[in-house]
């Protein structure tokens, strides 16, 4: 059993530990490289099969290209996608790109808030009919209580203190001193009613084991990640008024991975083209304790 066998057994263990103690639980699918990589480790941990329902938040300040790869995939895969928004904050126009709050106050407004009350079911949720290939009005108002997120520790600062199991107030709110031990891959799984959770089973992967997983798998990940002849690519993906590209030439997964092996972005965080981070003082600790993802 090689390294990504060990990774993979041990996120697929995860994965099903989660959806077998907890009830009402969601994943989270930004549509970047990791949370496709948990996506398709879930379809692996049950059959091809993914009995948890997805969620995308949609700031709608996506790059369009990353909600046609979602609802593409949605459909093909038969997924049960579910999308939520801060609808009052986009038609106040409560955002960075139309000058009226800063990066954090719209990551705030359009991330956290949106994931809080989405997940609380107070705010809609949209769900793909797979009849009609669209998005419906979900009457499921019921709380979701976990969520699994495809975080990893070596990403950024803040999600170096996270636990595979992590629990949160009833308001999301994180209190990093607060977190339970994990030693010798024994978890803590019982907690006190009330609690909501977050699950993270790709947290002791890297960036390097991302992209030799994808290799691997084959999987399909949204062509942002790649130049497009104009000599830059996404390292990671968010909203586009809020990232930046980095220099390369990568076109193929196997470039990129020859170009990660070679320590070029070494001493370069993997978000520092993520213009929100450097208003948290180069982290996302402030927005992460609130809720973010």
């Amino acid at each position: 059993m090689d390294h990504l066998d060990k990774l993979e057994a041990q996120s697929v263990y995860i994965l099903r530990e989660a959806y077998r103690e907890f009830k009402n639980i969601v994943m989270l699918w930004s549509i970047g490289k990791d949370s496709t990589v948990l996506l398709w480790l879930a379809r692996k941990a049950f059959f091809g099969h993914v009995p948890i329902p997805l969620l995308h938040i949609d700031t709608h300040y996506k790059v369009p290209e990353m909600i046609q790869y979602r609802d593409r995939f949605a459909r093909e895969w038969k997924l049960n996608m579910i999308y939520g928004e801060n609808t009052e904050a986009l038609r106040q126009k409560q955002t960075f790109p139309d000058g009226n709050v800063d990066r954090l106050t719209c990551c705030r407004n359009l991330k956290t808030e949106a994931l809080k009350h989405t997940l609380s079911g107070e705010w809609p949720r949209y769900r793909m009919n797979h009849d009609t290939g669209e998005y419906d009005l979900d009457s499921n108002t019921e709380a979701y209580t976990g969520v699994i997120v495809g975080v990893r520790a070596d990403e950024e600062g803040s999600r170096s203190k996270e636990r595979y199991f992590s629990p949160r107030d009833q308001d999301n709110d994180w209190e990093v001193g607060d977190q339970p031990p994990e030693l010798w891959n024994q978890y803590k799984t019982n907690f006190a009613p009330g609690t909501h959770l977050r699950i993270h089973p790709l947290l002791d992967w890297t960036e390097l084991n991302i992209w030799e997983y994808i290799k691997r798998e084959n999987i399909p990940v949204c062509s942002l990640y790649f130049d497009q002849g104009c000599g830059s690519r996404n390292r990671s993906l968010g909203c586009a008024p809020c990232t930046t590209p980095v220099e390369s030439t990568s076109t193929t997964v196997d470039e990129i991975i020859d170009e990660l092996k070679t320590g070029k972005f070494a001493n370069i965080a993997e978000r520092s083209g993520r213009a929100q981070d450097k208003e948290d003082g180069g982290g996302l600790e402030t927005l992460r304790r609130e809720g973010y993802m």
